[in-house]
């Protein structure tokens, strides 16, 4: 019961915050990776700091019908979700680099490249509009680069397992918002 109130106290605050029809700043949208792939605890790294774009790509899969009448018909039969990120430059310390490393390095398939994403919306001030966490395979496209130093990019494969809930920016840590609490 705490939970819904939460959120909808979360919500009254965005209401009260932001004028309808203002518009979303793009760095408001984060994008976190659980560098942990798997680890009892989770180890999220947010991902942007080189990244001049970011989207992550619905991929529908539309079927399209046309009748004997000569109208068409689209329908969505599901979607494939996936993100790629172009620029992430491996940096001493930084713990998605070293999981990113020991895929390439171990050219790990399988459950290996397992992990969760999560993708929150906030407002200026910080309050949650939404939060989503969701199973990923994380896919190194190559290692390399320019001279601006050694890049992995990577693809992100959308799983499936969906789950809303709350995003706790201090502590970096997701909370399933349980239906029927």
């Amino acid at each position: 019961m705490k939970k819904k109130k939460l959120m909808k106290m979360q919500l009254q605050t965005f209401a009260d915050t932001m004028a309808t029809g203002a518009k979303f700043e793009r760095q408001w949208l984060l994008h976190y990776i659980d560098s942990s792939f798997g680890g009892e605890t989770a180890s999220y790294v947010r991902l942007g700091t080189d990244l001049e774009e970011y989207n992550i790509e619905m991929n529908a899969d539309i079927e399209t019908k046309k009748n004997i009448l000569g109208e068409t018909s689209n329908t969505v039969k599901g979607y494939e979700p996936s993100s790629e990120v172009e620029t992430y430059y491996a940096r001493k310390g930084d713990a998605l680099y070293t999981q990113l490393a020991t895929i390439v390095n171990n050219r790990s398939t399988g459950s290996a490249l397992e992990t969760k994403v999560v993708d929150i919306l906030v407002e200026s001030d910080g309050t949650q509009v939404w939060a989503y966490q969701e199973d990923a395979i994380i896919i190194p496209k190559s290692i390399g680069g320019d001279g601006g130093g050694v890049n992995i990019p990577f693809e992100i494969k959308y799983n499936g397992n969906r789950k809303a809930g709350t995003w706790n920016n201090s502590t970096k840590t997701f909370t399933e918002t349980v239906v029927g609490e």
